[in-house]
């Protein structure tokens, strides 16, 4: 067993008394998952439950579960629990006043793979984010296997679980962010001024932005592709935007043409 698969472990609760103690305590859970064919008794509770918290529930194969909890007594219910507590949107805001910087917030459209959105924490947490807004469904949370890929940069990185993204996009307009989409056919991406306020919205690995995301997005900024793969992993790409983003902020000059005397 490798380090992530650890990592991961021990963000993992199984059995139907834990489960439901970890619900009632308030704990940041990310998914519960019931074996199929279990949704009844006390598993239909904590389905219940949960739904309440507005946490996803999915039906996965019992051999599934016994994987997540390396074949341990799961009596058919697991819960795979954050690594820290979420964050709110007003958090992001307030730690771009306490900095008095214009708010930079990295918005990730159902980025599913763990690696990836411990790749894009890291990444931000280095460029001078402010923080990170990820749906409720359909998308990796800050389980254990984020934790390890963010090499500890989640501790300082707020992310913030809505339950709408295209609600979220509104709000961060209304609060006086310009939002810029990552996809094909738009704007070459050092070209803009990204210094005002801004939020850089990635899509996901397989699709890329959605249609209803990508229409509330102000701007499409788009990488050059010269090779046969035309787009780049999610995490590649949101780092080379967020240090453009960065780039201009900073001032920093890029080197004009014309050869360095040697």
């Amino acid at each position: 067993m490798n380090n992530s698969d650890n990592s991961a472990r021990n963000n993992i609760i199984s059995g139907r008394n834990p489960v439901t103690e970890a619900l009632r305590s308030g704990r940041p859970i990310d998914c519960i998952y019931i074996a199929r064919g279990e949704l009844n008794g006390s598993v239909k509770v904590i389905a219940a439950m949960a739904k309440e918290r507005r946490i996803p529930v999915k039906e996965v194969e019992r051999k599934k579960l016994d994987q997540m909890t390396d074949h341990g007594s799961h009596q058919g219910v697991a819960a795979l629990a954050a690594v820290k507590e979420y964050s709110s949107v007003d958090d992001i805001f307030e730690l771009a006043r306490e900095r008095g910087e214009k708010p930079f917030i990295i918005v990730l459209d159902e980025i599913e793979d763990p690696h990836n959105l411990g790749a894009v924490i890291r990444t931000a947490e280095c460029a001078g984010a402010h923080g990170i807004i990820i749906p409720k469904r359909r998308a990796a949370g800050l389980g254990g296997i984020v934790g390890k890929a963010s090499a500890g940069a989640y501790e300082y990185m707020p992310v913030a679980r809505v339950t709408n993204l295209a609600s979220a996009l509104d709000e961060l307009k209304e609060r006086g962010c310009w939002i810029y989409g990552a996809d094909m056919d738009g704007t070459a991406y050092c070209e803009g001024d990204l210094t005002g306020a801004a939020a850089l919205v990635i899509g996901s690995e397989g699709k890329g932005l959605g249609r209803l995301i990508r229409e509330k997005c102000d701007v499409i900024l788009s990488l050059p592709m010269l090779g046969k793969i035309n787009s780049l992993n999610a995490s590649v790409a949101a780092g080379v935007l967020m240090y453009e983003f960065t780039r201009q902020r900073l001032n920093l000059k890029a080197h004009q043409g014309g050869m360095m005397n040697g």
